[in-house]
């Protein structure tokens, strides 16, 4: 009897799974464990007063809270409008879709800096948008708006990418049932389409927030780099590294790290309840 359920065992898997999962431990071994150990090591070294006086700084508390607050506004509004822009994207056939859809993936592909760049010059009082922003109080360059601005511009391809996917599987058949049954279409969206689509949504979401929370490129040109106020945390983790500060850099970086991490487990699991609660 053991050696039937061995042998089923064996047969339940593909060929090659012991040396793929191998090579997958000990390649994210060293791509992400070994960086992130380095790290926590490192922090090891301070005493717990230092560490807790490095972080707890409050020029270090405010970027953190500019950090999280900036992305997650980003992560909502990606959300939201990533939604839209999808939902026009795989519904409609018009003139000039497959431009519309390659311009979806233009962050992946322009450097973060540049994209800094044309932001900072299109916002200030000089540039093409900002000398009609600017006369009305809407300062769109070196503030806090300029630094959600960005964040949406790079963890915007996410959220449309992980629901293009799921609304193509919805038939368009079930809105018109739905229809026929005497549904609103507001009815319609909120409970026919809505359930299928929030587990990808939540994902997406999460994905924008993960990716606006290590964002600097593009931030350090349209924020200012202000402390207190437009400073986030990866750029007070290079003013720290080229203070020579490396201790109290990599400390900053950890709780960092641990925070997100922490968010993203949430999010997870929210992820993993929302697919049995709508299935």
């Amino acid at each position: 009897m053991f050696l039937s359920r061995t042998l089923l065992k064996r047969h339940s898997v593909l060929p090659g799974f012991d040396l793929a999962l191998g090579f997958t431990l000990l390649y994210l071994s060293f791509i992400v464990l070994v960086p992130l150990s380095a790290a926590f090591l490192k922090t090891f070294t301070m005493t717990w007063p230092a560490f807790w006086s490095a972080v707890s700084a409050p020029r270090v508390v405010a970027s953190y809270r500019l950090t999280f607050g900036a992305s997650f506004a980003a992560a909502l509004a990606n959300a939201v409008f990533g939604l839209v822009v999808c939902w026009v994207l795989v519904r409609y056939e018009f003139p000039g879709r497959r431009f519309v859809d390659a311009l979806v993936d233009l962050p992946f592909a322009l450097p973060t800096a540049v994209a800094g760049l044309v932001y900072s010059s299109l916002y200030v009082q000089s540039g093409w948008l900002g000398r009609f922003l600017v006369p009305l109080g809407i300062q769109a360059a070196y503030s806090r708006l300029a630094i959600v601005l960005v964040l949406v511009f790079v963890g915007f391809p996410f959220v449309v990418r992980t629901l293009e996917p799921v609304l193509e599987r919805i038939d368009a058949d079930v809105e018109e049932a739905a229809a026929c049954l005497g549904a609103s279409r507001l009815q319609t969206v909120t409970r026919v389409i809505f359930p299928s689509l929030y587990p990808a949504l939540v994902t997406g979401f999460a994905l924008s927030f993960a990716r606006a929370l290590g964002e600097y490129g593009s931030v350090v040109f349209v924020s200012g780099n202000m402390p207190f106020k437009t400073e986030i945390a990866p750029v007070l983790i290079v003013a720290r590294l080229e203070e020579f500060a490396y201790a109290e850099a990599t400390a900053i970086a950890v709780v960092l790290l641990v925070i997100s991490f922490a968010v993203l487990v949430a999010v997870n699991l929210l992820e993993r309840w929302s697919k049995r609660v709508y299935a």
